[in-house]
């Protein structure tokens, strides 16, 4: 068996890959070109040339975790904290509806001050413009996450951030992936469209731990996966650890594709931060989302999850000329972006080959 076989196995077989296979394809570099051919080649027989446009409002910047890595980690007390107003938050969902994009993202830090009834009275007032709508708000209870189904929430973003449990600890210490695990399989359970999504480059991370988040992924079935690379905050217990690469990134990227061929898969902000070309790379590799920022502008610098945050889109936001560059960046890579809430097709669930 020759090793470019592997991707024909995960391709037809996934179930039967092993965590120690994946973990090859990643140590191996002389794979990278195959693979990134093919995952290219997946998402487009799966997609087509399709990008979906995902508006991000970072509306709170106040955080009850204290992750290792995070900038806006409750200890931080250099972070000016700031929340935004139900009115401001309503008036930039607006504004993200009428500049073409289907998906209005509601991304905070694990912020209780936003109670069930203000999450669950914004996204109904949001649903009014005819878009999707994402949650990206943390742990919540079973009730919280209920309401806001019922209230008209599509999506809940919950990385796992890392499936190898230990590492979990080192970067978590006050938390347990199991307990992730449970808060997932909740989303799950209150139908909603799950995303989860892990950080490549963590310090004490390997390939077998990567491999390990691949296939969490795939075996829980996440209707999205988000993937970035570690760039650690100097104002954090990691921050003189080494950023994690734009090569590593691309491939854990690629392989997701092949395990979900028809899953949603942003490129991410994090890429555009190691390097200017990360998403129109990550587009090529087997994502099909964008993300820019509509977070306004008062408040964006002071979302720093990572130092030196690229926010692509932060001069046309203001300029209203947000189509045209995002048509640009996404052309430049091949592709076209579409105005569509852009919900998982699950192209392959009725056949017995899925490729």
């Amino acid at each position: 068996m020759s090793k470019k076989d592997i991707f024909q196995k995960i391709l037809k077989k996934p179930a039967s890959v092993s965590v120690e296979e994946v973990a090859r394809v990643l140590e191996d570099d002389s794979l990278n070109e195959p693979l990134f051919e093919i995952a290219n080649e997946v998402r487009n027989l799966y997609l087509g040339k399709d990008v979906y446009l995902r508006g991000i409002i970072e509306f709170s910047n106040y955080c009850r975790n204290d992750c290792l890595y995070c900038g806006i980690r409750s200890s931080n007390s250099k972070v000016s904290r700031y929340r935004m107003s139900v009115d401001e938050i309503l008036n930039t969902a607006k504004f993200i509806a009428e500049n073409g994009c289907g998906t209005v993202v509601l991304q905070s830090g694990e912020d209780p001050f936003y109670n069930d009834e203000m999450i669950a009275e914004i996204v109904h007032r949001i649903k009014k413009l005819d878009v999707a709508v994402t949650l990206s708000i943390g742990e919540r209870s079973f009730k919280e996450y209920k309401t806001w189904r019922e209230a008209g929430a599509d999506r809940y973003l919950m990385r796992h951030e890392t499936a190898d449990e230990e590492l979990y600890k080192q970067v978590h210490p006050a938390d347990d992936f199991n307990i992730r695990k449970r808060h997932l399989e909740m989303l799950k359970q209150l139908d909603y469209e799950v995303g989860t999504g892990c950080i490549v480059g963590l310090p004490h991370q390997d390939d077998l731990s990567l491999a390990k988040d691949i296939l969490f992924t795939y075996e829980f079935d996440s209707d999205m996966v988000g993937i970035g690379p570690f760039i650690p905050h100097p104002d954090t217990p990691l921050g003189k650890e080494k950023p994690g690469s734009l090569m590593k990134t691309l491939k854990v990227i690629a392989l997701t594709r092949l395990f979900l061929p028809d899953s949603n898969i942003p490129a991410t902000t994090a890429l555009g931060t190691i390097d200017p070309r990360g998403r129109q790379l990550a587009l090529n590799c087997g994502a099909n989302v964008i993300m820019p920022n509509f977070t306004p502008v008062s408040y964006r610098p002071r979302f720093t999850l990572y130092p030196n945050k690229v926010c692509i889109f932060e001069s046309d936001v203001q300029c209203g000329d947000l189509r045209d560059s995002i048509r640009d960046l996404i052309e430049t890579a091949g592709y076209k972006a579409v105005e569509s809430q852009g919900f998982r097709r699950r192209v392959y669930e009725n056949s017995s080959r899925r490729i």
